[in-house]
């Protein structure tokens, strides 16, 4: 892949990304965990969503230090983009009252945040902060499906105690991302073809592991095969 189409990529699946979590607000059926907090937050703080988004980011970002993660070009563009297209895609989408469209913006949401993750994770620009996050514990001995169960848990709770949307989406959410990933991280990383034993790591996916070249991938690669 050419550095001007992974950057595309890359820039593509942010956008769509932080598009695809506008959704899941506007359909108003629950939130995936990490959102569940971002909405709480932004509710309680009285700020927009989008901003929290890119506080809470900086501030896992920082939690990387301890752990000796270094972030990649994706990383950084990761932070911004996702809170900037959320805003803007909240600006110009109403919010609908009909349980049917509501149940349609859900699906899109699920179907376009697994779409997302396979655009960014492919271009291999480097992980979300979140992911390093769960690598990064990872890699010093927690198992990876522990890192991710605990970080989503402890996320999930803390955003319902302070008032975010958790329902039948977040239920939604959690069951399909996974198996959703599966099918559009190999199609959409042309350095590995679909079926390879690398992409059961996307088994573990909410933003993300680390994408199909460099040092991360192959770090994560090994820690799903241990874990």
């Amino acid at each position: 892949m050419s550095k001007t189409r992974a950057v595309a990529q890359l820039l593509g699946g942010l956008w769509l990304f932080g598009a695809s979590i506008a959704l899941l607000l506007r359909a108003d059926l629950g939130l995936d965990p990490w959102d569940v907090l971002h909405q709480a937050l932004a509710q309680r703080l009285d700020v927009r969503v989008g901003a929290v988004v890119i506080a809470t980011s900086v501030v896992v970002l920082a939690l990387w230090i301890p752990l000796r993660q270094r972030p990649g070009v994706g990383t950084v563009a990761n932070v911004v983009l996702v809170g900037v297209a959320l805003e803007a895609t909240l600006a110009v989408l109403p919010s609908p009252t009909a349980l049917g469209w509501r149940i349609g913006l859900l699906v899109a949401a699920i179907l376009g945040n697994a779409v997302a993750t396979g655009l960014y994770l492919g271009a291999g620009l480097g992980p979300g902060p979140r992911d390093g996050l769960m690598t990064g514990l990872a890699a010093h001995g927690v198992s990876l499906r522990l890192a991710r169960t605990s970080i989503e848990a402890t996320v999930l709770v803390a955003g319902w105690a302070l008032g975010g949307t958790v329902g039948i989406g977040t239920v939604a959410y959690c069951l399909a991302i996974g198996p959703l990933a599966q099918v559009f991280i190999p199609r959409l990383s042309p350095h590995v073809p679909p079926g390879d034993p690398r992409h059961e790591a996307a088994r573990h996916r909410r933003q993300h592991p680390p994408g199909p070249r460099g040092p991360g991938r192959r770090r994560l690669v090994r820690l799903a095969d241990h874990a």
